[in-house]
């Protein structure tokens, strides 16, 4: 877990879950008294202003009230753990982050699946405090900040964060952090002015891209939006918060997110088939299918008895690798291709399918490897693509994941 917990956590998703998602709902719960309905508009209030270690008390009355509410008790289990920051002695910091990371295990057994729940579990079982640098005035110069960050004073944090900066002008996280400020306090082409300077410090990181996001998606500026939403997900693929910023913002202003997902019905027998790219769908069963999926697997067997060795002589071991994959589906759209040219034929085909032969045809298999059907051994490859074909990838998912109309993608 990075000690700074927001990195997990889109500002502008806990924008939306105060504004227009689950806590807005919880504010005026069916069944709630009089009473209690204030107390969890209070409680509301002082989160939306990030405001947390105000809220916690209050969301523990909540929490207590009614115990199987594991959105409150995810949220109180959170505001916990910002607290925690606030505390001087190792020993209670501990305690607390372990009272935090309980909160958060209660919210999972009651049904809790969020993404902020994933954040809290991740804090480490013995409670332990993580560093944020081996130099111990930037450690606690960061931890000074982060307390005024719990407690909602944001001047004091910015003042902290810049402090840090001064330290150590190139810390990637501080400089994040004071956009994250400005962001809390609306000014967001301020918070913009920080992302990018971020950004400029360590490219290959996502949360600046993100976040930056976040704050052009608040303005309304969802153009510009989209694209560093485009580029968090480049930036780190195989992480969970830049494609649930990503689906996040699509689904709030109805664009659409597209995926092509293939059901792996090969009977080649890789090293290790864990796949790290979204859930892939069944396909429908056909004999021109069954045709395309043998060319796949005929050309992965050539690759497993010797052909990696040829292309990869620098490496001891067989792995999956991007070519490999990308030629394999080659072979499989080589055999689609010409009946899918056919609208009747095409008709009887996995629209998936359909889709593949589109990227094929329109360059961009490797991306579509990289991005939508890597493994971790697949995965290896992806920086050094990255830095030769940052363009394609973005064209990928400019053009395929998040197409401007519906026609480029297979659903």
């Amino acid at each position: 877990m990075h000690p700074h917990s927001r990195l997990a956590a889109s500002s502008f998703l806990l924008v939306l879950l105060a504004l227009t998602g689950i806590l807005a709902a919880a504010q005026n719960k069916q069944g709630d008294d009089e009473a209690t309905a204030a107390l969890r508009k209070q409680a509301l209030e002082l989160y939306r202003q990030g405001k947390f270690v105000d809220a916690m008390p209050l969301l523990e009355k909540l929490s207590i009230a009614n115990s199987s509410d594991f959105v409150v008790k995810e949220h109180w289990a959170y505001c916990t753990l910002e607290y925690s920051k606030t505390l001087a002695s190792p020993e209670a910091r501990k305690r607390v982050r372990l009272q935090a990371r309980r909160l958060a295990v209660e919210a999972k057994q009651l049904g809790d699946a969020g993404e902020l729940l994933e954040t809290l579990l991740s804090i480490p079982e013995d409670g332990s405090d993580l560093k944020f640098s081996e130099r111990p005035e930037i450690d606690e110069a960061m931890k000074a900040a982060e307390a005024s960050r719990a407690k909602g004073d944001l001047d004091d944090a910015r003042k902290g964060y810049l402090h840090v900066l001064e330290l150590d002008p190139k810390n990637y996280d501080a400089t994040v952090y004071v956009g994250d400020v400005y962001f809390s306090q609306h000014a967001y082409n301020s918070a913009g002015e920080w992302f990018a300077k971020a950004i400029k410090l360590d490219p290959a990181k996502e949360t600046a891209y993100r976040y930056w996001g976040d704050a052009l998606a608040v303005s309304g500026k969802n153009d510009e939006a989209r694209e560093k939403y485009i580029n968090a997900v480049i930036a780190q693929p195989y992480t969970r918060p830049p494609w649930t910023a990503l689906r996040q913002w699509a689904d709030h202003i109805k664009q659409p997110f597209n995926a092509i997902l293939l059901q792996n019905k090969s009977a080649a027998n890789p090293a290790s088939d864990k796949t790290v790219s979204l859930d892939e769908h069944s396909l429908k069963d056909g004999n021109l299918e069954t045709a395309g999926w043998d060319a796949y697997n005929q050309s992965r067997s050539v690759w497993q008895q010797g052909k990696f060795r040829k292309e990869f002589p620098k490496e001891s071991a067989y792995r999956h690798s991007l070519k490999e994959e990308a030629e394999s589906l080659d072979a499989m759209v080589k055999v689609l291709a010409p009946d899918a040219a056919s609208q009747k034929k095409a008709e009887d085909l996995d629209p998936a399918l359909l889709g593949l032969i589109r990227v094929e045809q329109a360059g961009l298999l490797e991306p579509f490897v990289l991005l939508n059907r890597a493994d971790p051994q697949i995965a290896q490859d992806y920086p050094a693509y990255r830095s030769a074909h940052h363009d394609k990838l973005y064209r990928y998912m400019d053009e395929f994941v998040l197409p401007k109309s519906g026609a480029a993608a297979a659903k």
